[in-house]
């Protein structure tokens, strides 16, 4: 099992910045990927980013794409995601997960483990 706690979010003005981190405890060895998601009310979840574990691959949402970064720390077992230009468009509750195979990483199907969410609001 692989636990996930995230920290961060909160409010912020537009074009503002925020940083979400998500530490990850347990079998960290399995993990093969970490990735953000997000929900906003009465939509479905949606990818934001992702890292492999091992690669260093990254991979970005088109609408996130040159203003968020995601980040790891493998000493700290911990997933960063620094996001900056914020819009109110970015409202959300963010969610941190690891998948412990899965290749396609911007379905949430594939990912095995999620964090509890963080609210992210942006003001305009």
């Amino acid at each position: 099992q692989v636990q996930l706690v995230v920290s961060g979010g909160g409010l912020v003005q537009a074009g503002g910045s925020l940083r979400l981190s998500c530490a990850a405890s347990g079998r960290t060895f399995s993990i093969n990927c970490m990735g953000w998601f997000r929900q906003a009310p009465g939509k479905q979840r949606e990818f934001v980013a992702a890292v492999t574990w091992s690669a260093d691959s990254t991979y970005y949402a088109d609408a996130v794409k040159g203003r968020f970064t995601i980040s790891r720390d493998n000493a700290k077992n911990t997933v960063y995601l620094q996001m900056n230009s914020l819009k109110p468009e970015d409202t959300a509750v963010y969610y941190c997960a690891a998948n412990e195979g899965g290749i396609i990483v911007t379905i949430a199907t594939t990912y095995d483990y999620w964090g509890q969410g963080t609210q992210v609001t942006v003001s305009s």
